[in-house]
């Protein structure tokens, strides 16, 4: 197994990505932290998980919250050991795409604590333990928003420093044995992304059929799925990966050379 003897910290792995990430991580052999901000929808992949014979417990957390952090830490050091892998997963797009002058200062500051400040609280909160453990990974869900005008501004400026923070991280944290490294989703469809949907419709923004959407947004004319990304995600987390640090992948079906489609009313 691919990740046999790790242990894994995976934020908003209550559903999406994360769950995906947590399933496939537990059935690599890894120990999961599955954290999501309620502890019961975080608990119905943790039964999952174990009903495959995986070990797993769930963290009801806030990641923007210092002292939620350091709980999630604590738990899972006492619980399943030190932290080898970190998959910063929670992240939240509050903005509907709705134009910037619509958008409130507290929608603005809620985007950046989860998706930008949340990870840096948990990489510092992690350094420590995964130091002891003598090394890991970290990996940051980023979004091909952080690269190009695919979103709203509040949204695609805490992903684009997210990217610049995990550079940063991973100049910083070799020298401990800690490898750092982003992946950048595109459209991939996800109980988020289904919802940001409706709420667009219910605006009175109108969608062609999905398979032209799916083209508009990549060469291979589909979106993706959170099982794409949560392989990848175990590639960085493997020992596979273990010459790679401060890089990004874009697992976006190649979205990143499209012109981008901004949809605001």
């Amino acid at each position: 197994m691919r990740l046999e003897n790790k242990v894994a910290i995976i934020t908003g792995a209550a559903g999406g990505m994360g769950r995906a990430a947590a399933l496939l991580f537990a059935e690599e052999g890894a120990k999961v932290a599955v954290v999501d901000l309620q502890e019961s929808t975080a608990q119905g992949t943790v039964d999952e998980i174990r009903a495959a014979g995986g070990t797993a417990i769930a963290i009801g957390a806030d990641v923007s919250d210092t002292q939620d952090v350091a709980r999630i830490v604590e738990r899972t050091v006492a619980e399943l050991g030190l932290p080898t892998v970190l998959y910063n997963n929670a992240g939240v797009d509050l903005e509907a795409k709705l134009p910037m002058h619509k958008v409130t200062e507290d929608v603005f500051d809620k985007t950046v604590a989860v998706n930008l400040k949340g990870p840096w609280l948990l990489m510092k909160a992690v350094t420590a333990p995964m130091t002891e453990a003598g090394g890991g990974s970290i990996i940051n869900t980023g979004s091909i928003a952080g690269l190009k005008a695919a979103s709203t501004p509040a949204y695609s400026a805490s992903k684009g420093g997210l990217l610049a923070m995990t550079r940063s991280a991973a100049a910083e944290l070799g020298q401990y044995g800690i490898r750092v490294n982003g992946l950048n989703p595109g459209a991939t469809m996800t109980p988020m992304a289904r919802q940001q949907e409706a709420e667009l419709r219910a605006r009175g923004i109108e969608f062609p059929p999905e398979g032209e959407v799916s083209k508009q947004f990549s060469p291979l004319g589909r979106f993706g799925t959170s099982e794409d990304i949560a392989r990848a995600a175990v590639f960085l987390a493997s020992d596979e990966s273990s010459y790679v640090t401060g890089a990004d992948f874009n697992i976006d079906g190649g979205m990143n050379i499209l012109t981008s489609v901004s949809t605001h009313d």
